[in-house]
């Protein structure tokens, strides 16, 4: 592969904050894989990590890595965007080092020291904040997260105005500084049960079906518009497009979760309109990819980016479109909320919208972080292969959860008399969970099958005999 370096010499800050994001994202993996066999060994691992411990650090690492994952895109991206400099690449490293200590220092809190003494520890007493699922994190973790997205922010604005404006950087900014926004709900903690449940989902769900789809259409033209050289114009127009639907549709489509909370009835309603159309944007960014790749006006040497790229979208529109889709009407939501078709959502959604994006930026990006256009192409048909492996595999886990979520509200959920009980129920789960761990086993295979394409330095057949003609 030809030589290359990086356009502008702060984007190396985004190296760190890759290396970092994929650590993380292995962790997560091997938690997962430990909550999948709790599922099944119920006492594995107690008391020294009991299932909820696991599952905090388990859904911790995704929101963690991924955040990271974002950050180190954004400092790859907006320098090239702008076409300047960073504004402060000392700012940049200063906070990584800051995010990711903080990060450590929770994880390990969660590990080593009950949860209610870790509350008590941190000065929960003073503003509670602690307890909801996925903001688990103490308040001095908080804070920090708040300081340093700050931080974050200051230095990408002020890059971008002192450089060029382009659509992707200004719908990246745009996400960044929702996500932010959002994230301040997480120190709002009423005493009303039913008002704590709307501002916790307007971090979640503002978070995932909001702010970070436009992140992720951002970073997903980013790589389009690098992989395939199709005029920029068209590509923003595409982008325009989706992200109107994507907030149009998201943020009224929060009222899905609004349906059993003590809200009134017109949340059904609303809630059941604009989720049922929430798969229009991941359907509009399907035809994107594909377009802009058919369209394409070169044969960009790193193929397994572009394989990254459209698999966001084709696994992005099945988990968060139609997964979502077939659960998300208030009539079927009655009988599914909460069951393991969730799950099977979840798990899908987050792989195929944001895992993806961010691997598909990665993989584009730390050969040019590296010195080289691309990686060999041994290098990148181990990358092609850890894609189907984790694809696959997920799609084994998902199927699993699904069909184990269908015989769940089957015998649990719909009985008007005579229902079995819970724990009962989840004794009849046992074959789809077995499946679902051998799908988590195949997706570490995957990932750890990725990581070892970073080790692969073999040239290209055409480069080898070009260096032995010269020689």
């Amino acid at each position: 592969m030809q030589p290359a370096t990086q356009k502008y010499a702060s984007q190396s800050v985004a190296k760190l904050y890759f290396i970092a994001a994929l650590g993380l994202f292995t962790g997560q993996i091997v938690f997962g894989l430990a909550l999948g066999t709790q599922y099944l060994i119920g006492d594995m691992l107690f008391p020294a990590i009991p299932f909820n411990v696991a599952r905090m650090v388990h859904t911790n690492l995704l929101i963690v890595w991924l955040l990271f994952g974002f950050m180190g895109s954004a400092y790859y991206m907006i320098p090239e965007e702008s076409e300047t400099e960073l504004y402060s690449p000392f700012l940049a490293k200063l906070l990584f080092w800051v995010f990711l200590s903080a990060g450590a220092a929770t994880i390990l809190g969660y590990l080593l020291v009950p949860y209610a003494t870790l509350a008590e520890m941190t000065g929960n007493n003073l503003l509670a904040t602690m307890g909801r699922e996925f903001l688990e994190q103490p308040l001095p973790t908080k804070v920090g997260i708040v300081i340093v997205a700050l931080g974050f922010l200051f230095n990408l604005t002020m890059t971008v105005l002192k450089g060029r404006k382009t659509a992707i950087s200004l719908v990246l900014m745009m996400g960044l500084w929702g996500l932010a926004l959002m994230f301040l709900f997480s120190f709002v903690n009423p005493s009303n049960l039913v008002r704590d449940k709307m501002y916790w989902w307007f971090v979640v769900h503002l978070w995932v079906e909001g702010t970070w789809e436009l992140i992720m259409g951002a970073i997903l033209a980013f790589v389009l518009v690098k992989t395939t050289g199709v005029d920029r114009e068209v590509i923003d127009k595409w982008l325009y497009m989706i992200i109107t639907f994507a907030l149009v549709t998201g943020i009224l489509g929060t009222g899905h979760h609004f349906y059993f909370i003590g809200l009134p009835g017109y949340w059904e309603w609303v809630g059941s309109i604009f989720s049922a159309m929430e798969p229009i944007p991941f359907f509009m960014m399907t035809l994107f990819a594909f377009n802009m790749v058919q369209r394409r006006r070169r044969e960009h040497p790193n193929q397994a980016a572009v394989l990254w790229a459209v698999g966001t979208a084709v696994m992005g529109f099945l988990g968060a479109g139609l997964w979502g889709f077939i659960h998300t009407l208030s009539p079927v939501n009655y009988y599914t909320h909460g069951s393991q078709v969730t799950a099977a959502h979840g798990h899908l959604a987050f792989y195929g919208a944001y895992v993806l994006v961010v691997i598909a930026m990665i993989s584009y990006a730390m050969p040019i972080l590296r010195g080289r256009e691309a990686n060999s192409r041994k290098a990148q048909s181990v990358e092609m292969w850890s894609f189907w492996i984790m694809s696959i595999s997920m799609g084994v886990m998902v199927l699993a959860l699904t069909g184990a979520g269908i015989l769940q509200i089957w015998l649990q959920r719909m009985p008007t008399e005579g229902a079995m009980s819970f724990m009962a129920t989840q004794d009849q789960l046992r074959f789809f969970y077995w499946t679902r761990l051998a799908g988590g086993v195949g997706f570490l295979a995957g990932l750890l099958a990725y990581l070892s394409s970073f080790f692969i330095n073999g040239e290209d057949e055409a480069v080898a005999i070009n260096r032995l003609k010269r020689a």
